[in-house]
This record gives structure tokens, sequence and C-alpha cells, in this order.
């Protein structure tokens, strides 16, 4: 049997899918009570995410998920129930400067996030808004101008979102053409789409570098941690643990790169929308035969 003490998750496509009132913006009540089964035996389960802890609050206090978890995109690991920050990456004031005038005079919608709460600009209010508010579950703060609010806090996140994947490429160059030195990656959520959403974090700053901090800090080995996704982008956290679990509806690339981790040690389960997860989490636990796809 396998002697799993650890799960890393993603959230979006891995426990909410896209069908509004049956697992978006929660989780179905089946994943939830899975989830926190597995929590009662011990297991820390860390969700792993770009959103804010904020917009995953009810998902950690329902399952009682009372240990570490990675937001942000790895700006920000934190145990919301006893509101203890374990580590915090700050933007310099100098670089949000820099992307904001980059993105806001190119027309780029843009959100900013401090830890607590998000920002966006009130000329920028559009049909994006409602929509990431759906998924966050909390109201942005509106103002006037953008960049002088957000100089007035500390910054752990620039979130441009992308029309489409023609749009992300157009919002890639920007970047670029910022010049900056700050860590750029991209999610997606299945009710939102098709919108990219992109992930602005401190140099370096990513959900493998926090992923490696949540696991020194439980001192759980990797050797000891199931991963579990569906983007490519899932792969900075999943290459690290020796077990891999896969959504049915996961990229193709992901599904290929998790059959690095050889036979037995990753599977590829059901669709968000069937409560895959739930599937993967009884196999890996219970170490049941792996039947790989």
């Amino acid at each position: 049997m396998r002697d799993i003490k650890g799960i890393i998750l993603d959230i979006d496509g891995v426990i909410v899918g896209e069908k509004i009132g049956f697992n978006s913006p929660h989780p179905h009540i089946e994943v939830i009570n899975k989830l926190k089964e597995l929590r009662e035996m011990g297991i820390a389960i860390t969700l792993c995410t770009a959103k804010p802890h904020f917009a995953i609050k009810d998902i950690i206090n329902t399952a009682h998920l009372d240990n570490l978890h990675l937001t942000d995109g790895g700006s920000v690991v934190i145990n919301p129930i006893d509101n203890v920050i374990v580590g915090k990456h700050i933007i310099n004031k100098d670089l949000v400067k820099i992307i904001l005038n980059t993105f806001l005079d190119n027309g780029v919608y843009c959100e900013v996030y401090t830890v607590n709460g998000y920002i966006i600009q009130s000329n920028q209010v559009s049909d994006i808004t409602p929509q990431h508010t759906h998924i966050l579950q909390q109201e942005p703060i509106i103002v006037e101008s953008l960049l002088d609010e957000t100089l007035k806090h500390e910054i752990t996140k620039i979130m441009p979102v992308a029309l489409n994947e023609g749009d992300k490429v157009n919002v890639e160059n920007l970047f670029k053409q910022a010049g900056t030195n700050l860590t750029l990656s991209w999610g997606v959520h299945p009710v939102a789409l098709p919108l990219q959403f992109g992930i602005i974090t401190a140099p370096n700053i990513s959900k493998k570098q926090a992923s490696v901090a949540i696991a020194e800090t439980l001192n759980i080995p990797f050797e000891n941690i199931l991963g579990v996704g569906d983007s490519t982008s899932d792969w900075q956290f999943i290459e690290l643990c020796k077990y891999a679990g896969i959504m049915a509806n996961a990229s193709d690339d992901l599904k290929e790169l998790a059959k690095q981790k050889g036979e037995g040690n990753y599977l590829i389960g059901g669709h968000v929308d069937e409560n895959g997860i739930i599937g993967i989490l009884e196999n890996f636990i219970k170490g049941e035969s792996n039947e790989n796809n």
C-alpha cells in the first residue's frame, strides 16, 4: 500500500468545474466529504491555486483543511483557519508601476491583488468583472486609478486577462516588452473560457517553489505526496511528487508528462464534472491497482 501522507491539489478543473450549482463555484458535496475524510485520517491536503485564499475559504472551512495552502500562484502560503501566513512574496513597487503602465496603456484588463483583496480600475469594468467575481466569490475594490491605489499596498499578484488564446500571445509580448524579471504563468477556469488568466508574481515565485516550502514546513517528503492537476502549469508541483493524479479533462501535454512517473505511480482518472477526483484519491490512498489510460 502506498504511504501517502500529503496531497497537493489544484482546484479549477480538478475539484471545481463548469456546472454551476453542481461543482461551481464550490466543489460537489461528495468531493468535500472525501477531502474531509482524508484530512481526518491525518493526511495533509494542500490546495494549490492561482486564486487568493479568500476565494477558497469556503472549501477549506467546510472540508476542515486545517493545514497550509498555496495561493496566488505561489506568492502566499497560508493556513486561513488559524490565520497563519508562512510565506508572502511582495512585488517591488517600481515593477508594479512598469507592468501596470504597459498593460493599461494597451487596454489589457488587469487586476491587482493583496493578501486579502483585489483591485480593478473603474474604466475597465466589463463583462469579465462579474465572471471573475463568481469565480473568486468576492467583489473587487473599484478605484479611479489602479496605479495610484496599488502603490499604497503590498502587491502579491498582478493578473492580466487575455480574451482568448490569440490575445494571450499579445499579453505575453507586452509582458516581455516591459522588461522586468517578474514571473508570468497562465491559468483558465471552466466557466470563463475562452478567457486566459495571467499570473504575474515576484521573481522565481511559482507553485513549484511554494510546494517545496510547504513540504519542508509539514516535514513530509515528496516520496509521500500525491499531486493532482489538469493543466500543464500544474506540472510545476506534480513533477516534485512521487505520485500523479491527472484529470480526464486535463491537457494532453500533462497526460504525457505524467507517464514519466512510471507504471503504478500515475493515474489518468475521471472528468471534473463527474467528480473524477474521488476515484483518483481512492485509488492512491487505498493502494488499489492503477489502470493508466
